[in-house]
């Protein structure tokens, strides 16, 4: 049986932006919701270690923090001596039960923080911050900024919300498609924030990667043909099939050597039925695909001296071809190296750590490469080197066996 703080911990991560979203939905104050939320959830794990966990913890935060929202907004309506500023919609009744059961209403929280109006550098990270809950400093280290310039560019989005009256509501058929791009982007982030290792002892957070999953299916039920979003929707399935063997007994455990009959079959053979047929695209749609389709090989290789590196190769190639990105450089060098041998690998790292200073996989895969090809001196400073900007904890105690292994054979 879960103790209260836990209970506290797991709502927290499963249900802050359905609860956030509802409450903004309601009161269409944002400056207002997320500071009462999170007072509630202060309010929670100091009251129910002494008075027990309500029967529905879910609806006892949202009822706590809508009446300190409608407090605030009385107050503010005293001193201004104006009218009553509470706006909702026009057929909802404020709840009296803690018990009621809530809504949904994320996907509006999505689409308010993808915007036009919005700067695009704001749009994911203010949709992580406020559907997902993800702290801002984690945000931060996803965009590679700094926290406090990540922390001010959510406060000048929430302002530009509140200033220009963006509504939240669902848009129109046409409004959510010129958007879809975003909200797909945006989705896609904040799964990748679930398995974005930070600091401290947890490698990933597959509560949070699947809640991330759960909205796609959202967004795949309301647009069931579009490309970006059955793309989206494969390569989430494909990647968090594989979450129960990505770590055990605290150890991290590489792609190569994971229990394969710990992936989740049906979520593996759900991606791939989602993924076929599927033609090639133009944008985002198509880089999106391209991703997938390098899970795909993986989730069809019954081992992983099966898996198909070349294919995995090209698709990385043409990945790079669309975006430029040096993150697919990094893994087309890791499938070149399986491919074509270490040396091809090394070669395509080549200038990255110039562009990824900050990121411990570049030296890590340069140290393994290294190792493969017999320079052990060299992987031995490259270990050193990302053990240096490695700030997990799961991810240095791996990074660390590596090293004693290398430092055993040159004994």
């Amino acid at each position: 049986m879960k103790s209260p703080e836990q209970v506290v911990e797991q709502v927290h991560r499963a249900e802050w932006g359905r609860l956030l979203s509802l409450l903004l939905a309601r009161t269409r104050r944002i400056d207002l919701a997320e500071d009462a939320l999170g007072e509630a959830f202060a309010r929670a794990a100091e009251r129910w270690p002494q008075s027990g966990v309500p029967d529905s913890p879910s609806g006892w935060l949202y009822t706590t923090a809508y009446r300190q929202i409608v407090g605030r907004l009385r107050a503010e309506a005293v001193a201004g001596r104006k009218a009553a500023l509470l706006a909702v919609k026009p057929d909802w009744v404020p709840p009296e039960d803690p018990d009621v059961e809530l809504a949904d209403d994320r996907l509006h929280l999505i689409l308010l923080c993808c915007h036009p109006a919005l700067p695009r550098e704001s749009r994911s990270a203010l949709a992580l911050r406020l559907v997902m809950g993800t702290p801002t400093d984690q945000i931060a280290r996803l965009f590679l900024v700094s926290t406090p310039t990540m922390a001010a560019r959510l406060t000048r989005a929430k302002k530009k919300i509140v200033q220009a009256g963006i509504p939240l509501g669902a848009p129109m058929e046409e409004e959510l498609r010129s958007r879809l791009d975003e909200v797909c982007r945006t989705i896609y982030l904040a799964f990748t924030a679930g398995y974005t290792p930070g600091p401290g002892p947890d490698l990933f957070r597959a509560d949070a990667a699947g809640e991330a999953v759960r909205l796609a299916v959202v967004l795949r039920d309301l647009l069931p043909e579009a490309p970006q979003v059955r793309a989206m929707l494969a390569l989430l399935q494909l990647q968090h099939s594989r979450r129960d063997a990505r770590q055990l007994e605290g150890r991290l455990v590489p792609l190569a050597d994971q229990d394969r009959s710990m992936w989740h079959a049906d979520e593996k053979e759900a991606g791939l039925g989602l993924l076929a047929g599927l033609e090639p695209g133009t944008g985002y749609a198509e880089e999106l695909r391209l991703q997938a389709l390098i899970a795909a090989e993986h989730a069809r290789a019954a081992t992983a001296a099966r898996t198909g590196w070349a294919t995995i190769a090209r698709h990385y190639e043409a990945l790079e071809s669309l975006t430029g990105s040096a993150i697919v450089r990094l893994n087309r060098a890791v499938a070149v190296a399986e491919a074509e041998g270490p040396q091809a690998g090394l070669d395509l790292l080549t200038g990255l750590e110039d562009l990824l200073p900050e990121d411990h996989r570049v030296a890590a895969t340069r140290a393994k490469l290294f190792r493969q090809l017999g320079h052990i001196e060299l992987a031995n400073a490259s270990y050193r080197t990302a053990l240096d900007l490695c700030s997990n904890e799961v991810e240095r105690a791996h990074l660390r066996e590596q090293l004693e292994e290398l430092r055993a054979l040159d004994r």
